[in-house]
């Protein structure tokens, strides 16, 4: 089984497998778009959890992240902010939030073209397992809501049923990626070279490398440089992106992390 730090959690098995062939998805800009745990983060805010300043500086990773692609430095700071406010929050609230989160944030943002994708694989018998740095709960959400196999996320660790602020081993992030699907792969009996493997990030080419199939979606420029460099399949979904991206990128700071605590703020929930 895969290192216990890495929980793979089955939520829908297919009937009659296609035996030793699996797919596996990235969530954030590949899946979806944008960051799963910026949208957490929101409804967290909804409810009172943390301040304007801790808001605006999840809002403003979430502008650079869409606009730019994945930056390790932004990834351990929201992970880091994001245990911080998650220590004694209970299991089941964290459960509760994840399947608010997907409807009201998520859903919406799923594109049409990856999932199709995930589809085709199942409809032919394969196993499609999310594998992503999105914690766990929320993984397992976006991964029964779509009737995919499972889902690889980060672990928080727990005692007495509350969030501790520390993680179980590490974020699941590059090479932990690839970690994880080997420990998949020798659990399920996967032949690995024909397998397929999809992600947006430069970041994930340990795990693009690992199977026989990996294919770009939304890439950032150094994946989509490695991708044609080695005759990569790449698709992109993001229809507008060029202009978007300009029009993004010629909002001052201020204005962006503005527009985007709006979007925060837009819907508030109950406070507890």
């Amino acid at each position: 089984m895969p290192e216990e730090k890495y929980v793979a959690v089955v939520t829908h098995p297919v009937a009659a497998p296609q035996p030793g062939e699996a797919a596996f998805f990235d969530v954030d800009n590949t899946l979806m778009r944008g960051a799963s745990l910026f949208h957490v983060a929101r409804k967290m805010h909804q409810r009172g959890a943390f301040t304007f300043a801790q808001a605006a500086g999840f809002a403003w990773k979430q502008f650079k992240f869409v606009a730019r692609g994945e930056n390790m430095d932004d990834v351990h700071a929201v992970r880091d902010s994001a245990l911080t406010l998650a220590a004694g929050i209970t299991v089941e609230d964290i459960k509760a939030l994840g399947e608010e989160v997907y409807d009201e944030m998520i859903a919406s943002r799923i594109w049409p073209g990856a999932r199709a994708l995930a589809q085709q694989h199942l409809r032919v018998g394969r196993r499609v397992w999310l594998v992503t740095a999105t914690p766990i709960e929320v993984a397992t959400v976006i991964s029964t809501r779509l009737g995919l196999t499972g889902a690889l996320g980060t672990v928080g660790e727990v005692a007495d049923g509350m969030y501790t602020g520390r993680l179980v081993g590490d974020i699941l992030h590059g090479s932990a990626k690839a970690v994880a699907v080997q420990g998949i792969a020798d659990a399920e009996g996967l032949d690995l070279k024909r397998c397929w493997a999809y992600s947006d990030s430069y970041n994930d080419i340990p795990l693009l490398t690992l199977v026989g199939h990996p294919v770009a979606i939304n890439p950032d420029s150094r994946l989509r440089r490695h991708a044609r460099d080695n005759n990569w399949p790449v698709y992109d979904f993001r229809s507008g992106r060029r202009a978007a991206t300009l029009g993004l990128k010629a909002a001052t700071a201020g204005g962006a992390v503005y527009g985007l605590w709006r979007g925060f703020s837009r819907i508030r929930g109950p406070r507890v």
